[in-house]
């Protein structure tokens, strides 16, 4: 599975860490950056381009990471086709892909600490999604929406 990975300053460490752990499971990451820390940049840069980059199929899975993980969350639902979610716990990190099939998992570099983050970006990749007939259904009128389309 190819793996998306990107931060800003705030995240820049632990996707340091979270890459290499990442690869040395077998998935290939692909870093959007940042590539260094520069203290005056701005999220956006990066998630955008891994945003982008999940819509099209480029990667697979994608990986945000900001100070809280809440900006990144943010602007990574503004892609279309970018089912991005903040997660804080194991729980979440598979039944958003299960259920509401997620494809970017978003984590505060400054509230979640390596051990926790490798735990649910593990559980993320590893989940699947069910395809159940709600499910479906309700991603359907989220496709809609994207589109501007009566709900």
């Amino acid at each position: 599975m190819r793996v998306g990975i990107a931060a800003d300053h705030g995240g820049f460490e632990l996707k340091e860490q979270v890459a290499k752990v990442v690869r040395a499971a077998g998935y290939e990451v692909v870093d959007f950056g940042a590539h260094s820390l520069t203290p005056t940049d701005d999220y956006p840069d990066f998630i955008v381009p891994l945003a982008k980059a999940v819509s099209t199929g480029e990667v697979e899975r994608g990986v945000a990471l900001c100070g809280s993980g809440v900006g990144a969350s943010v602007v990574a639902n503004k892609i279309r086709g970018v089912r991005a979610a903040l997660i804080t716990d194991v729980f979440s990190a598979h039944q958003g892909v299960e259920d509401d099939d997620i494809n970017m998992i978003c984590l505060g570099g400054r509230v979640t600490g390596y051990a926790l983050a490798w735990d649910l970006i593990h559980t993320f990749l590893k989940a699947r999604f069910i395809g159940a007939e709600r499910h479906r259904r309700r991603l359907a009128k989220i496709a809609a929406l994207e589109k501007n389309e009566k709900v």
